[in-house]
């Protein structure tokens, strides 16, 4: 992997394997936090009530005991993101998540410690919206998100989620390989005619017994390949926002309210992806 990493923080617990849910994984929020909560309930849950100008956790319960895992990139381009995380952090307080950390959600947690980022792909906004809060929920926020593991493994190991998709050699291992992998896909270090990263379909070349879903890259639609499933079908960029019910392995959606933010480049499917 060519991306450098920041110092490997300390995540949460990988291996979750006694866990067999049933899980509903939610695709890339980015902010429509109005598209989450239209897809959990969609999915049974119920949102409790809420000040939308607040900074207190938002919580949801499903009544039949079922949980979300989050998939990382709850932030950057829509217009909701202090919310997102809000929603994020509360359902996975009160045990009712599960969420692995995405690449957006890395660049915010080292915005909220100081550092020196680049507030391009959206970061712009969140940082707007964050400004506004106090310096205790920012400092919240920024524990969170530090504690959160780059992928989990579950249900006896037949399950993986990591935000960009992980190779089977790579699942349980807690290393910088491991973390850019699942932070940020199999890239090849040059970049397309639109200036993203160029990333193999890893996929194709995969023979393991764990189901992996991911998200990350944005695709038109949801495809399997050698029993992984990319679910980040490009909400904030007027698509849909998806999540796969397990071990059902249903797909539920949500449309978009609105583009809200428009696409560099079109989205694609895995299929057309090199490998």
């Amino acid at each position: 992997m060519s991306k450098t990493l920041d110092a490997l923080p300390k995540p949460g617990p990988l291996d979750l394997r006694i866990d067999s849910g049933p899980f509903d994984i939610i695709g890339d929020i980015h902010g429509c936090f109005d598209e989450c909560v239209m897809l959990l309930d969609r999915l049974g849950y119920t949102i409790d009530d809420f000040d939308p100008n607040g900074e207190a956790s938002i919580l949801a319960h499903h009544a039949e005991g079922r949980r979300a895992i989050f998939v990382g990139d709850f932030t950057d381009r829509g217009a909701q993101n202090v919310n997102a995380v809000r929603l994020v952090l509360g359902m996975c307080e009160t045990g009712n998540a599960f969420a692995v950390v995405g690449n957006h959600d890395a660049k915010l947690r080292r915005w909220l410690e100081g550092r020196d980022v680049r507030t391009a792909y959206g970061l712009a906004t969140t940082v707007t919206e964050f400004e506004a809060t106090s310096k205790a929920f920012r400092e919240r926020v920024r524990v969170f998100l530090h504690n959160l593991p780059p992928h989990i493994l579950l249900d006896g190991g037949d399950l993986v989620v990591a935000h960009a998709g992980l190779r089977e050699d790579l699942h349980g291992v807690h290393s910088n390989e491991a973390r850019s992998f699942a932070l940020y896909g199999d890239t090849t270090g040059e970049r397309d005619d639109y200036g993203f990263p160029v990333r193999r379909e890893w996929g194709r070349n995969y023979s393991g017994q764990a189901a992996v879903v991911y998200g990350h890259t944005p695709m038109r639609a949801c495809e399997w390949i050698n029993n992984t499933i990319c679910i980040d079908t490009g909400c904030v960029f007027g698509g849909q926002l998806t999540a796969l019910r397990w071990p059902e392995r249903e797909l539920v959606a949500v449309d978009a309210a609105a583009v809200h933010w428009e696409p560099t480049k079109p989205l694609g499917l895995r299929s057309d992806e090199p490998e």
